[in-house]
């Protein structure tokens, strides 16, 4: 198997459900744009629906073509939500879109942590908090909308021995975005990214948001008790 695709024929079929869609109006708005997604990208591998969610998100379909992945990220995202690893963000936007029902996974954002860290190394505090959520990293599931230098933060820690399960880092900007990006596909870890300097809270969030629609759809994950 390829470590840039994998394919799970389950998971790409017509049936359609959206987990953040709590009204009729909702669910047939979502319903209708991923049909359009659908049919402008393909529906054959899981890795095509992340390219649907994050070409919906931003409204532009070229979006898809600037996703990556690398080492058979989503099935490592589906094993660490099995596991009920924590997530991690770096901002709070990221942390308020992530999904909560369906899985056990606590959302954390990494502001929440290290400001003693900030003022002793004059780092952002996003940075700092990863540096301080070091314990809670390996295994996790992190996701990154934002900030490029906690990318690279996160990057050093990871060529330091630190191993998340997955990482989702699409931080957008002109200062070190792209740069961090590149940086995260030269690990040998599973990750989603974005390519150049587009990206944002709505790829991000998008891209962890369908891998957890993904692990929903999945009847076994019933069976550990986790809220629906």
């Amino acid at each position: 198997m390829s470590k840039e695709s994998s394919r799970h024929g389950d998971t790409t079929g017509n049936t359609y459900i959206d987990p953040g869609a709590d009204t009729k109006e909702g669910y047939a708005i979502s319903k209708k744009s991923r049909a359009l997604a659908r049919k402008a990208l393909g529906n054959e591998t899981p890795e095509d629906r992340v390219k649907q969610r994050c070409s919906i998100a931003v409204g532009d379909f070229a979006m898809a073509e600037l996703m990556r992945f690398r080492h058979d990220p989503i099935p490592a995202v589906l094993e660490a939500l099995r596991q009920g690893a924590p997530i991690i963000t770096d901002i709070r936007m990221v942390q308020i879109g992530i999904q909560k029902n369906g899985h056990a996974s606590e959302v954390l954002c990494a502001l929440d942590f290290g400001a003693d860290i900030v003022h002793e190394k004059e780092i952002t505090r996003s940075s700092a908090g990863f540096l301080a959520l070091k314990e809670k990293l390996p295994g996790s599931i992190v996701v990154i909308g934002n900030s490029p230098s906690a990318l690279l933060s996160l990057c050093s820690m990871v060529r330091d021995g630190i191993r998340p399960a997955a990482i989702i880092g699409a931080p957008v900007g002109f200062v070190n975005a792209a740069e961090s990006k590149v940086e995260l596909r030269t690990l040998d870890i599973p990750s989603i990214s974005s390519e150049g300097t587009r990206g944002g809270t709505p790829v991000a969030v998008a891209a962890v948001n369908e891998c957890i629609t993904m692990y929903i759809e999945d009847p076994n994950h019933a069976r550990s008790g986790h809220r629906l």
